[in-house]
């Protein structure tokens, strides 16, 4: 899958970057939101605080808890896309219309979570990188998101 830069975004890891294709045929509002908070710096410095072995890598929390956010909630975008390895998807709590700036990468396929969770976009460069993050509930010296991009705004590198 082939984005364009105003699509894609850059999450770099202490130890590289993983590049994400957005997908706002699938979740138009959602995307916006996550460009949106990423042009603001929020993601910038954020722990992966819950990581799950075969599962999936959780950030997007600036208390690093589990419990905070932008404190913004959008409404479900439940679309078709499959949960498997390298999706990106929204992280909620038990109401649909509850996410906010959580979000996880799948490890390996989670197709129980199809229509349950709004999918936004897909790892299609780094996800070794992924599969590096620290495990754990919580996770001890968590990794972090050093910085996270929309491709649009990097220049010359």
């Amino acid at each position: 899958m082939t984005a364009t830069p105003e699509d894609t975004l850059y999450l770099d890891l202490e130890s590289g970057r993983v590049t994400i294709a957005l997908r706002p045929d699938l979740a138009p509002n959602h995307v916006a939101r996550i460009k949106e908070l990423t042009r603001e710096g929020f993601y910038d410095g954020v722990v992966f605080h819950r990581v799950i072995e075969g599962f999936m890598a959780q950030t997007g929390d600036p208390t690093g808890s589990g419990m905070g956010g932008s404190g913004k909630k959008l409404k479900a975008e439940f679309n078709a896309a499959p949960h498997k390895r390298g999706t990106c998807s929204m992280a909620r709590a038990a109401s649909p219309d509850s996410a906010d700036s959580q979000f996880f990468i799948c490890f390996k396929d989670a197709r129980f979570l199809d229509r349950q969770y709004t999918v936004w976009g897909e790892v299609t460069e780094g996800m070794e990188l992924v599969d590096q993050i620290k495990r754990g509930e919580p996770v001890e010296d968590p990794d972090k998101i050093v910085r996270m991009q929309v491709a649009a705004d990097v220049s010359g590198e």
